[in-house]
């Protein structure tokens, strides 16, 4: 008769594995590098788009006035000494109409010189320029009225014209600002009916009191 085996001694058997249909958790995943770049993407999209918010809110300070504004009383603010050195003692004013709107400012005065009939007279003209540039035009504008001569240290530009000995125009562009002298004398005036000539005003050289008196109103008006 055949017995089982006897087994002398103990042999250890490591735990069996344990099969699961779940497998254990791994290391995780690495974020794809579009996605950070479509997230850098957005980010930079916004700070872009804020950028172009806020440069769309800021007004535009329009252009330099170089300290020149609006004058009403142009008159007052023109002493014109020089001028009245020349050609008699300042006698009688006339004061233009007066326009300061968003794009323009103007103002006019006539001074006559000596005695109101006979005398000299100036005229005066001030415009401020507050959109334009009125650079690109003012010489085409001045050449206008007749041969011009320019004048240096004056503005930005100047020209004069002696109007064949009969008077002067002088016009100055200083940034946004024109100004413009113009002497002219009376060749007759009617008296009981009857035209009287007037005496001839000497105007020779009159474009150095001109500018003279142009420099200091030039002055006088950005105070």
């Amino acid at each position: 008769m055949i017995s089982e085996p006897e087994f002398t001694g103990s042999v250890e058997f490591d735990e069996p594995e344990v099969l699961t249909e779940t497998p254990p958790p791994g290391p995780p995943r690495p974020r794809r590098p579009w996605v950070w770049a479509l997230g850098g993407a957005v980010v930079a999209s916004a700070v872009w788009g804020g950028g172009l918010y806020a440069y769309g809110q800021q007004k535009d300070p329009g252009p330099d006035f170089g300290g020149y504004e609006p004058a009403e009383k142009l008159c007052e603010i023109a002493e014109i000494k020089a001028l009245s050195g020349a050609l008699g003692k300042r006698s009688q004013d006339g004061v233009g109409p007066f326009m300061d709107e968003a794009a323009v400012s103007e103002s006019s005065c006539h001074i006559t010189f000596g005695t109101p009939d006979t005398g000299a007279s100036l005229s005066i003209t001030y415009t401020l320029h507050k959109v334009i540039d009125p650079g690109p035009e003012f010489e085409a504008r001045a050449r206008q009225f007749g041969i011009l001569q320019s004048v240096d240290g004056v503005g930005e530009q100047a020209f004069f014209d002696d109007e064949g000995g009969a008077g002067g125009r002088l016009r100055i562009l200083d940034g946004q600002a024109e100004i413009e002298f113009q002497v002219y004398t009376q060749s007759g005036m009617e008296v009981d009916g009857k035209v009287v000539e007037v005496p001839p005003v000497d105007l020779s050289g009159i474009d150095v009191p001109m500018i003279q008196d142009a420099l200091a109103l030039m002055k006088a008006l950005k105070k």
